[in-house]
């Protein structure tokens, strides 16, 4: 409906944006703090003794991959990001949220609370074990090539400024935007966000059809990024 989306390469200035790095961490980790903090208190609340192992192993796998795009990816492993604009850093805080909360909520007494309930599952829970895991090592991948393109750019002006006696700009380097042509960049301008609903969906088929968060998530995932994934000069 629009192309306003002021972050990383369509970022704008603005007196009010927020460093990259910062706003990233902050804005991506109330999803699984929301979704730890069901797990621990619902069944308490709901005198439940004990939750199933398949509702903590999806818990599990929703924190990892959030640790890692929510912390290591922008603390740690990022060369650089964009300032975001705070428009974008409330909406994405809220998002996470509202669905760390639902997902959170199905897992934690308002979905399967029994091991009845998951009987029969288990080859359902293997697909969407190899789905998730497909997708999350697919977008680590892809990740890191985009990655190497602003390690490169940073030697580069480490050398350069080397070559005239002055010191290389502090904090790497910023909007360098280059397509790699490994993997999946061939096909898509976004294999990152692909590999995600790779993985979101197999989370979605870990929990089934009645796992209503989970596929609400999926629908969310696919609407916002499917905008800016397609290369139309490949078809």
């Amino acid at each position: 409906m629009t192309d306003w989306y002021p972050q990383g390469k369509t970022s704008v200035q603005s007196r009010f944006n927020i460093p990259g790095r910062y706003a990233w961490a902050i804005m991506e980790t109330p999803g699984f703090v929301a979704l730890l903090y069901c797990m621990l208190t619902i069944p308490v609340q709901q005198g439940l003794e004990e939750l199933p192992g398949a509702n903590w192993l999806m818990a599990i796998l929703y924190t990892v991959h959030y640790l890692y795009r929510a912390l290591i990816a922008p603390l740690v492993l990022n060369p650089s990001m964009s300032p975001i604009h705070p428009f974008v850093f409330a909406s994405a805080f809220i998002f996470q949220v509202i669905n760390g909360t639902c997902i959170g909520g199905y897992l934690a007494g308002y979905g399967p609370i029994t091991a009845a309930d998951w009987s029969g599952t288990m080859i359902r829970i293997e697909i969407g074990l190899m789905l998730f895991f497909a997708g999350f090592i697919g977008n680590i991948f892809h990740d890191d090539d985009l990655r190497e393109i602003r390690r490169a750019a940073a030697k580069n002006q480490e050398r350069k400024a080397q070559a005239q006696g002055e010191r290389a700009k502090a904090g790497g380097v910023d909007k360098v935007y280059m397509i790699p042509e490994n993997g999946l960049f061939r096909v898509v301008l976004y294999p990152h966000y692909f590999c995600e609903w790779i993985e979101w969906i197999g989370f979605w088929v870990i929990g089934g059809w009645a796992c209503v968060p989970a596929r609400i998530f999926v629908l969310n995932e696919i609407t916002t990024m499917l905008p800016r994934v397609y290369r139309p000069e490949i078809n």
